[in-house]
């Protein structure tokens, strides 16, 4: 007799989905719930039970934000290079070309110019498809630009970010965007141009650390994964409990990081919102430029006036010289 017996398991036949296409459906990761693809996509790939915000591509969110017919893309020649020839399980080229042939993209950011509303701006929107989203010298540059356009043409700026932090394939020179694009949005801020930053899931490390939370207003999608590091790295490092619901949109709108909370569908309405109320800074730009031209007219008024005062010195230095000159009649009037 065997003291130990292999355990018998019991076969389960799964049937086949033969005939059912690969895409068709998707799966809502809140509820479970089946969506058609196309209906998703049609809804903004936002589930209409459930309100679960899938990740939007940036020709798609460039698209429902912007006016008809009003977007022109800048930079769309830049891309990507391997400055630190890294290698790995593979090399950083390969991913690149690979990205390119999936997203139809050069780069993880989309930049331009259009109107909202009416409203002219300068816009930038990351795609996470690409490369998680990842900043590289490439998107730090694109980012840098559609900023100082912004600038140059006194429009407001409006990046949306959806990013997973900084490109390590680049090492040092992906860090280096963190302070490039802020030293942009510092000047940018001198000029009062409004600058409006949207936070999608997810928003991290060192986007989220640079120019996605230095905006004049905040905006984030409901329920975003927003924050520096992850969350077993903080749990580790801290050795402590976290709260409920630890870098979501939701909580970081209690602790004051983000103004508003706004639904993928209502957005475009509330930046409209927005840049109508923030124009004013733009008219400060223009009557600062006023006020520059009249106090260049009043110092070239004076320079013209400068004659006349000059004339008049002269008729100063006279009137000391009298009083100096009637001075001695006192002495004269002890002497006698």
């Amino acid at each position: 007799m065997a003291f130990f017996n292999k355990p018998k398991y019991s076969t389960v036949s799964v049937k086949s989905r033969d005939g059912v296409p690969k895409g068709v459906w998707t799966k809502c990761p809140e509820t479970g719930d089946m969506v058609f693809a196309k209906e998703l996509k049609k809804n903004l790939m936002v589930v209409p039970s459930s309100g679960y915000h899938f990740p939007l591509p940036a020709p798609d969110r460039i698209a429902s934000l912007l006016d008809k017919g009003t977007f022109e893309e800048h930079d769309q020649h830049l891309k990507s290079s391997d400055p630190l020839n890294f290698k790995g399980v593979a090399s950083y080229k390969d991913k690149l070309e690979q990205n390119r042939e999936k997203t139809k993209l050069e780069d993880a950011v989309v930049c331009g110019t259009g109107k909202i509303g009416g409203h002219d701006l300068s816009i930038a929107v990351m795609d996470f498809r690409f490369l998680g989203g990842s900043m590289g010298s490439v998107v730090g540059e694109k980012i840098t630009r559609a900023i100082e356009r912004g600038l140059e043409r006194n429009i407001p700026v409006v990046i949306v970010s959806a990013s997973g932090g900084a490109r390590m394939y680049e090492g040092i020179l992906s860090l280096m965007q963190m302070a490039k694009t802020s030293a942009a949005l510092a000047r940018l801020a001198e000029a009062g141009i409004p600058y409006i930053s949207v936070l999608t899931n997810p928003t991290m490390a060192g986007v989220m650390a640079s120019f996605a939370t230095l905006g004049d207003v905040i905006l984030a999608e409901p329920k975003a994964l927003i924050g520096f590091a992850g969350r077993r790295v903080i749990k580790e490092t801290t050795r402590a409990d976290l709260p409920e619901g630890f870098q979501t949109s939701e909580f970081l709108l209690e602790r004051g990081l983000i103004d508003q909370i706004v639904e993928r569908h209502d957005l475009r309405d509330r930046l409209i919102s927005l840049i109508g109320h923030l124009g004013h800074a733009l008219n400060g730009s223009k009557a600062k430029t006023s006020t520059t031209t009249k106090r260049a007219k009043t110092t070239s008024a004076k320079k013209m006036v400068a004659p006349k005062a000059k004339t008049k010195t002269p008729a100063k230095k006279t009137v000391t010289a009298r009083t100096r000159t009637s001075k001695p009649k006192p002495s004269s009037s002890k002497s006698k």
